[in-house]
């Protein structure tokens, strides 16, 4: 690409005459194969989504969560009350497409429609979901509708940045990594690092149709072991 100057001989980024901002995610669900995202109901969810969770022999999975853990129902359905009245961020249910229960969520956050950007964050996946298909469709069908649905430019992922599967999350499903904020946030008592990752618009064809080629039923045996990757299939 030729590089662009002003009058000044200053150097400028690409030029986007024909940007406009963005719609916010709709209230619609995104549907795949194994599973669906529907906007988180309490009255509907909150039971599926305890239960799935509780699952878990200890409560480590909700070390790097801003939220929880949450040792009673009655006080995981109020933090999800809460959370379902707001707009920003935007918690979504993962619906397994074959008991039909909710057994994980995750939301857009930071939507920010006027630059193009949008964050998948609040990821909790009960054990039912993680290293499952479903739990890699989820992330699929929230990246498609940020970039093919609604035209975002960018689809963020931050963690903490000592939280080792929260990083390997990031990099199997295609984002790049761009640096560690230091003493970002304080939570729980404790200082927070946050790496940053990120796909872009330019980056999402190619990722897209690795994630298409890893999610269809051939690539998996009668035991449902995969053939290739995810990572493979990206090609690195």
């Amino acid at each position: 690409m030729t590089e662009r100057r002003n009058d000044y001989d200053q150097p400028l980024g690409e030029s986007l005459p024909a940007w406009t901002a963005r719609a916010l995610p709709p209230e619609s669900p995104a549907i795949g194969r194994y599973c669906r995202l529907e906007r988180i109901d309490p009255a509907r969810h909150a039971a599926d989504l305890y239960a799935a969770f509780a699952e878990a022999p200890d409560l480590r999975d909700w070390t790097y969560m801003f939220a929880g853990p949450f040792t009673d129902y009655e006080g995981y359905a109020a933090y999800l009350r809460g959370e379902a009245a707001k707009r920003d961020p935007f918690h979504h249910a993962i619906v397994d497409t074959a008991s039909g229960k909710a057994i994980g969520s995750a939301a857009y956050s930071r939507i920010d429609p006027a630059h193009g950007v949008i964050e998948v964050g609040a990821v909790t996946y009960s054990r039912a979901l993680q290293r499952s298909r479903a739990g890699t469709e989820a992330m699929f069908l929230m990246m498609r509708r940020a970039f093919d649905e609604l035209g975002y430019r960018r689809y963020e992922w931050k963690c903490d940045s000592l939280n080792a599967p929260s990083r390997r999350a990031a990099e199997r499903y295609g984002f790049q990594y761009e640096g560690t904020f230091r003493q970002a946030v304080v939570y729980r008592g404790r200082n927070r690092d946050t790496a940053w990752f990120s796909i872009i618009d330019r980056d999402w064809p190619a990722l897209r149709a690795a994630f298409e080629r890893w999610l269809d039923p051939e690539n998996f045996d009668g035991e449902g072991r995969q053939h290739r990757s995810l990572t493979e299939l990206r090609g690195l």
